[in-house]
């Protein structure tokens, strides 16, 4: 934990020196990116306006994480810190309890009750499912990793410089997203900011997921096509 602790912001800089000074690549077809990668879609955007051609963030907001979308994320990084075996991230064994609080919040924000409804119809089923997703999990997590990567969002907030984005942009956000939840209308109001955006939101179907949504391309793919062809030179 005396490693500092990044930010968003930071993120975006060390992709970007990757690609220009690592790789020595000058200018982007597409920056594309799902959850977090989605609000680094806007970081991106707003910090390098002239280096793409086109971007589609999926599954986020371009505003200030706060309300539920806060609560849960501070619930996470609470849940590992007030465990005895976190020893203030000098562990030397994982502290199970507080990263089993973690997976439950984030197997509940990442899912879609339809689908949950579906595929586990029973008492049975259910709790098989989350017996073996935690046991899965918990084998190739560190809680500090955890405490870093969503402690990383607690600065985001694109909104007081979305008119600098130039590149059209395609945002996808869908219906039953627990955590970017449609009855906020907080994307409808954002994209009237971005001079070439366009924000679509895909309603509930058998073909949805909730936030995993965004990787399923099946379900947004006319969408990244319509992209492609509209920015193409």
């Amino acid at each position: 934990m005396r490693f500092p602790q990044y930010d968003y912001d930071d993120m975006v800089a060390a992709q970007y020196r990757l690609v220009t000074e690592g790789l020595g690549v000058n200018h982007l077809r597409l920056v594309m990116g799902t959850s977090m990668g989605c609000m680094h879609s806007f970081v991106w955007g707003e910090t390098y306006p002239d280096f793409m051609d086109a971007l589609m963030p999926l599954a986020c907001l371009p505003v200030e994480i706060a309300g539920r979308n806060r609560m849960w994320r501070k619930m996470i990084l609470e849940a590992i810190r007030n465990d005895p075996a976190w020893k203030g991230g000098e562990y030397t064994e994982e502290p199970l309890q507080g990263l089993r609080t973690a997976l439950d919040l984030s197997l509940i924000a990442g899912s879609a009750p339809l689908q949950m409804q579906k595929d586990y119809p029973t008492r049975e089923a259910a709790e098989k499912y989350l017996d073996d997703f935690i046991s899965r999990r918990l084998g190739s997590l560190d809680a500090n990793d955890m405490l870093y990567y969503f402690n990383a969002s607690r600065n985001y907030n694109p909104e007081p410089h979305l008119d600098r984005i130039k590149a059209p942009l395609m945002y996808v956000n869908l219906a039953d997203d627990f955590i970017n939840p449609p009855e906020l209308g907080i994307a409808e109001r954002e994209i009237k900011k971005v001079k070439n955006g366009r924000f679509v939101l895909l309603p509930i179907s058998n073909q949805t997921f909730g936030h995993g949504t965004h990787t399923h391309a099946a379900v947004w793919q006319q969408y990244l096509k319509e992209l492609l062809d509209s920015s193409a030179h």
